[in-house]
């Protein structure tokens, strides 16, 4: 049993990133007499009572088995309660598993607590099935194509119909004791508008779900519903008022010790904060949004500390996501308020150009200049203007791919290389 909280200590202290601080074992690991976390996607942590079990997250639906098989291995008491920190699909899709296990057992279903946005979300995703399937294949690349699930034939489901919906829910904060234990659900809006973190006073724990993720936080993400740098790091200094002397996120190592939780959360805060303040005075100063997410970064120094790498989220996608909260989606450009169908402004340049070959040629000059912003706009435009074109599509794809492998961010290499594999299925068509 690995001692994850020396294993975070060490790369914190350190600044050493030589362990990673992400992993999915579906393993168990004591953080104290009462306390347990399986390292999965996301993490479930499980709090032992004296009424029963009280677990934070269930998983997601392929490996929420797993995750409940470790809780059992580890304790046979009943499953009280099941908290929701958000109804991210990771995090309430293994519910199905701990219902199913406490009904083998002979016990009660355990009870489910979240916000109450939360069954707002799941109606949502059940009205949007398709597309999240969509969007979350392209956001991993391929690399979890297994996050959808087929149920009843060929019907696939984006979160599977057995997910436990919240039995109690709350609107701002909430306390209950299971136990003799007390436990203080807090909402707050940050990467969801449904998520909470629970602060155990009689310890000085916190579960903060994904409020802490061990990369950049995820308040970005440019295919996914509108995130809230500002509230999010507000959430964080709250936290670091409570100066606890635990906190468990749901993805990445625990951490303990106040005075490092508190250096780790407020440089998190620290880096939304900035993010945030610059935009909105640049928003204020009238500049557009091209204008605002070429300028406004955050400090490199800041991006290299093993807690802040920008390998899921980015802050320019941050950037985009501060823009339409403030600002709406109209980035400022006339032209783009109500612009020209892609294909037919691409025809014209095009034409313009000497012909998509042309296009391509430049693109793959500015490739070789390591300008790959500029390829990409141009082997976009070469491919619109010749959407059949085989050599136009093979070019297409290999700068695409070459884009993914510069990118340091998950969601960057994912939208990357559906764009790459869009092409490949072009320039193979004989």
């Amino acid at each position: 049993m690995a001692d994850l909280l020396a294993l975070s200590a060490h790369i914190i202290d350190d600044g050493v990133l030589d362990i990673p601080p992400n992993r999915v074992t579906n393993e168990l690991s004591e953080l104290a007499d009462d306390l347990a976390i399986v390292e999965s996607f996301s993490h479930s942590t499980a709090l032992r009572t004296g009424e029963g079990l009280v677990c934070f997250d269930a998983s997601g639906v392929h490996t929420g088995q797993a995750v409940v098989a470790a809780i059992r291995d580890w304790s046979g008491a009943p499953l009280h309660s099941l908290v929701y920190t958000h109804g991210h699909a990771d995090h309430v899709g293994g519910s199905a598993a701990f219902a199913a296990s406490a009904e083998r057992a002979g016990q009660p279903v355990p009870r489910v607590v979240a916000h109450e946005n939360v069954g707002v979300r799941l109606d949502r995703y059940d009205l949007t099935n398709d597309w999240n399937l969509l969007i979350n294949q392209r956001q991993f690349g391929g690399v979890a194509e297994d996050l959808k699930l087929s149920i009843g034939g060929d019907e696939r489901r984006f979160l599977p119909r057995a997910t436990l919906r919240p039995d109690e829910t709350f609107t701002s904060a909430r306390t209950f004791e299971v136990g003799g234990i007390t436990i203080e659900l807090n909402h707050a809006r940050g990467e969801t508008d449904d998520h909470l973190w629970a602060w155990l006073p009689d310890r000085k724990w916190i579960m903060a779900g994904d409020f802490v993720i061990w990369n950049f936080p995820n308040a970005g993400n440019p295919q996914k519903v509108q995130r809230y740098p500002s509230e999010w790091a507000a959430a964080l200094r709250q936290m670091v008022a409570r100066r606890p002397e635990l906190l468990v996120p749901a993805h990445g190592l625990p951490i303990g010790g106040a005075e490092r939780i508190a250096v780790v959360l407020g440089d998190m805060a620290d880096a939304l904060e900035s993010l945030v303040d610059r935009t909105i005075e640049m928003m204020n100063a009238g500049a557009t949004l091209d204008t605002v997410i070429h300028t406004v970064k955050v400090d490199p120094s800041a991006l290299n500390k093993p807690y802040l790498r920008p390998f899921y989220d980015e802050p320019e996608f941050v950037v985009h996501n501060i823009w339409r909260l403030y600002g709406g989606w109209w980035d400022g450009a006339a032209s783009r308020l109500k612009p020209s169908p892609d294909a037919h402004l691409a025809a014209v340049l095009s034409e313009l150009a000497g012909g998509p070959g042309a296009l391509v040629r430049r693109a793959e000059s500015a490739v070789a200049d390591g300008d790959l912003r500029l390829a990409c706009h141009l082997v976009d435009l070469a491919g619109w203007a010749a959407p059949d074109d085989t050599v136009v599509h093979g070019a297409r794809a290999a700068i695409y791919e070459t884009r993914r492998r510069a990118e340091p961010s998950l969601m960057a290499k994912g939208i990357f290389r559906a764009a790459a594999r869009e092409s490949e299925a072009i320039s193979k068509v004989s």
